[in-house]
């Protein structure tokens, strides 16, 4: 069997960048002048990004990324793919690469944070009762797949776990914390503002989800459902061995893994639904937006006013036929 022409690099380092204007503007003409595709972001503490290219674009990325004495510590975590995952290339300054927003608390990774566990630890500790797993993802990322028993904080940004923490310390005290994200990026920072709020035993993934699931050794157990990805894959499976699908339908609480926009753009809310409701509810996550005056679905599909008044009779006719 042939193998994908196609690569995606997922990586981050923390590490000292002057300039980081400067520094952003310079390596997206890079990416460009290799052909890749993607999103990085870059600041004074390092460089967080994703970028898909053919073999060769990608390998000499990575060659030339560890020949940079800045970069030189980076570990990429490489997936196969059928094509670019993403449309256009960009890099971008930005104050810091994970938007935690701790300003006079933040934390730097290569100074304080918790203890890394490799896929094998992880997986140990898991298993152990005295151990309690917390989630450092958005709700909807958490919602379509997570370790077994993890916690799901009700966040829809990253920068609102702290204020969830402070909310719900009695949770976690006295515990020994496992905390994970997707690559890793997140729990580097998440983990070390544990450390400063006075929690004892943290620990978190090293490598993320990622990583976990590509390990041979455990083969990804003990996860459940898809990880979610920042690219138009949208996400990717991590259990080599039980697949256990734990997303459910936004409209009918069956089990679903697909995920779309809402088509209201004002609201643009991410649902999972399969593409037989996504078309009976005309794309709408509520009423509201199925009557939105911009409703994308609508638009795309050239539905005329009577289509769409007749469809919206038919919602309302499930509804009553539900509560009987």
């Amino acid at each position: 069997m042939e193998k994908p022409a196609y690569r995606v690099l997922l990586y981050y380092l923390y590490t000292d960048i002057k300039d980081p204007e400067e520094r952003a503007q310079q390596h997206l003409e890079y990416c460009k002048s290799l052909g890749l595709k993607g999103r990085i972001l870059i600041a004074a503490e390092g460089i967080n990004g994703t970028v898909s290219g053919t073999y060769e674009q990608t390998q000499q990325y990575m060659d030339d990324m560890k020949a940079d004495p800045v970069f030189q510590d980076i570990t990429f975590k490489i997936d196969e793919a059928e094509g670019h995952t993403f449309k256009k290339m960009h890099v971008r300054p930005r104050p810091e690469l994970v938007t935690l927003r701790l300003n006079d608390e933040d934390v730097d990774p290569r100074e304080t944070t918790g203890n890394y566990l490799s896929p094998k630890e992880w997986y140990e500790k898991l298993q152990d009762p005295d151990t309690i797993v917390l989630d450092a993802r958005n709700k909807y990322e958490y919602d379509i797949g997570h370790f077994d028993g993890a916690i799901r904080p009700d966040i829809d940004y990253f920068r609102e776990l702290p204020e969830w923490v402070e909310n719900n310390r009695e949770m976690l005290e006295g515990k020994e914390i496992l905390t994970y994200c997707t690559g890793g990026i997140r729990c580097e920072k998440f983990s070390g503002w544990l450390v400063e709020k006075g929690f004892d035993n943290v620990n978190h993934l090293q490598g993320g989800i990622v990583t976990y699931g590509k390990d041979p050794e455990v083969r990804g157990r003990l996860w459940n459902g898809q990880c979610y990805v920042f690219d138009e894959r949208i996400s990717v499976p991590v259990n080599q061995e039980d697949h256990v699908v734990v997303g459910r339908d936004h409209f009918t609480g069956e089990p679903c893994e697909r995920y779309i926009n809402c088509a209201n753009p004002d609201c643009n809310k991410q649902i999972l639904t399969s593409e037989e409701n996504e078309q009976f509810y005309l794309g709408g996550c509520t009423h509201e937006c199925r009557v939105h005056p911009r409703n994308r679905y609508i638009e795309t599909n050239k539905l005329t006013d009577e289509e769409v008044e007749n469809q919206l009779e038919k919602i309302e006719a499930s509804k009553s036929v539900a509560q009987k």
